[in-house]
């Protein structure tokens, strides 16, 4: 199990890497080794955040996941052995609700026995550039976990996604990993109340820095227009975006630059090379798999899911094709050519 689970980690994380223009990792030290662990993403981009996060913490996590996800027969098998746990909503059923109760006595257990979770406090996700409330549910598994095991030391995490363009290819993502919070010195013996306020004001005040956060919800698309209008916001490094945001003071966006509309007329050129030296993928992908994502935060994962197989699928039949065509030899070559300009796109754009 453990080879296979490698293997699969392996494979996503090569995909992602390539998949992603640019991968900037910080915080990892952070990373306790050995102690019972709670991560707490912020969540924009659906099942990408998950990926990133599981392949570059440095530990096996359990992912606790929205329930719906497991309706499919085959895939709750996948998916319980990449060790996702169902956690239910109202939408699901006021029913299904109750056996959160379950869902968080086995977290609980986990963390009692020294492992790792990934839990999303926000609960739910959205492709706007803020943090949202935080849930209470987190908090009642630490709680519980705490508990049982008074002199249990389980540590909380928060974690900062920050994409530059979620939902568009290429991308660039930022994982920030913030300081390890031993939630002994927050929890509150026997007070669930006071242990959930401390505990969700200390989580959210460092996610707020660990990612780039709007507050005002009525000033938010003013806000995101004047980011785009100054030009080369570097959204992968929240601390400089947040600092811009405390200091505009509203007006409209710059006009763009004559220099950046020609940099952006040189992109499309080589965007439309690599669409057309991609073109059954790319059909692929928008005749078949795009019209089905039903929500814009999907669309990268389901984007990057297909991407993953039909991939390696494409460059089979290139070689196959063209070693029939032309030699073996000259066909490695011409798909190798195929893969580093794909490669240099992505890097580049």
């Amino acid at each position: 199990m453990k080879i296979g689970y490698g293997i699969l980690k392996l494979w996503i994380k090569c995909g992602l890497y390539l998949y992603y223009g640019k991968i900037q990792l910080t915080g990892t030290e952070n990373i306790p080794v050995e102690q019972p662990l709670l991560f707490l993403p912020n969540h924009q981009n659906a099942l990408i955040d998950v990926l990133l996060i599981a392949v570059s913490c440095k530990r096996r996590p359990y992912f606790l996941t929205r329930s719906d996800v497991f309706r499919n027969p085959k895939l709750k098998h996948f998916f319980n052995y990449l060790q996702m746990i169902p956690v239910y909503r109202i939408r699901d059923g006021r029913d299904t609700v109750k056996q959160n109760e379950e869902i968080f006595e086995k977290c609980a257990q986990l963390l009692a026995k020294g492992k790792t979770i990934v839990i999303f406090p926000e609960a739910n996700h959205n492709l706007k550039r803020r943090v949202r409330p935080l849930s209470n549910g987190f908090v009642r598994i630490l709680f519980m976990a705490q508990e049982k095991c008074p002199d249990l030391d389980v540590r909380v995490l928060p974690v900062g996604l920050n994409y530059k363009h979620a939902t568009e290819f290429p991308d660039q993502v930022g994982i920030l990993y913030g300081s390890s919070i031993p939630f002994r010195k927050i929890w509150v013996t026997g007070d669930l109340t006071a242990s959930t306020q401390r505990t969700k004001k200390t989580v959210k005040g460092q996610l707020m820095e660990l990612t780039t956060h709007i507050e005002d919800l009525e000033e938010y698309d003013k806000m995101v227009s004047n980011l785009k209008g100054l030009g080369g916001v570097d959204y992968l490094k929240p601390k400089q975006v947040n600092a811009m945001i405390a200091n505009m003071k509203g007006g409209i966006g710059v006009p763009v630059h004559p220099k950046k509309e020609q940099k952006r007329m040189l992109s499309h050129f080589f965007r439309s090379i690599f669409h057309l030296l991609n073109l059954p993928v790319m059909i692929g992908w928008r005749v078949w798999i795009k019209p089905k994502v039903w929500e814009p935060e999907f669309v990268s994962t389901f984007r990057f899911g297909f991407a993953l197989f039909a991939m390696p699928v494409y460059y089979l039949f290139l070689i196959m094709g063209l070693a029939w065509a032309i030699n073996l030899p000259t066909a490695f070559l011409l798909v190798a050519s195929h893969f580093l300009f794909n490669w240099a796109y992505i890097k580049l754009a």
